[in-house]
């Protein structure tokens, strides 16, 4: 089942782009594991790639508590990202949601996607009744810590990690209370 959540003019001409919420089995979910395994393989190798795309495979995101968004413009998926549950609650109502797999298209970067695809996942992670977000990123990417920096999320101490997925972890945690969507 796939949910269109919005249109967006990104801002740089007449791009349309379609923010999706989908299913892990839409067949859309492979244009972003593709680009996803194009990039980690040119930052982290080969190996450093499977890895990743291995620790979580889709099914991580399934609903109910779990999604994938993925942008569109005329037809080709350019950007994504995905949601899973990463701390529940004692009756395992939600609580702390990780985002992974935020990946945009090299050829469409600069276009305010990356801010697009966060801000479908937030808006994701609050209707699933999420309160904050929790996510890892690499020393290979730069300009995802700049992101996160840039749209408020906080660095959290790796140290502070029980399960830190590798040792180069970079963490950052953000409040999902109290904040709208579409920050620009």
């Amino acid at each position: 089942m796939t949910d269109t959540v919005r249109t967006e003019t990104t801002g740089h001409g007449t791009d349309r782009v379609r923010v999706l919420r989908v299913e892990h089995d839409d067949p859309r979910v492979q244009g972003l594991l593709a680009g996803l395994l194009e990039e980690y393989t040119e930052r982290y190798g080969a190996e450093g790639a499977a890895n990743e795309l291995g620790r979580y495979p889709v099914t991580e995101f399934v609903a109910p508590l779990g999604r994938l968004v993925l942008a569109e413009l005329d037809g080709e998926i350019v950007a994504g990202g995905a949601l899973r549950p990463y701390r529940l609650g004692v009756n395992d109502e939600p609580i702390t949601v990780e985002f992974k797999r935020i990946w945009t298209s090299a050829r469409h970067r600069r276009r305010g996607l990356g801010r697009l695809i966060m801000s479908a996942l937030e808006d994701a992670a609050r209707d699933l009744g999420y309160t904050t977000v929790m996510l890892f990123t690499g020393p290979s990417q730069p300009e995802a810590v700049a992101l996160y920096e840039r749209i408020g999320y906080r660095w959290v101490d790796p140290d502070t990690i029980e399960d830190l997925p590798y040792p180069k972890a970079i963490p950052f945690t953000h409040d999902l209370r109290g904040r709208s969507s579409g920050r620009a």
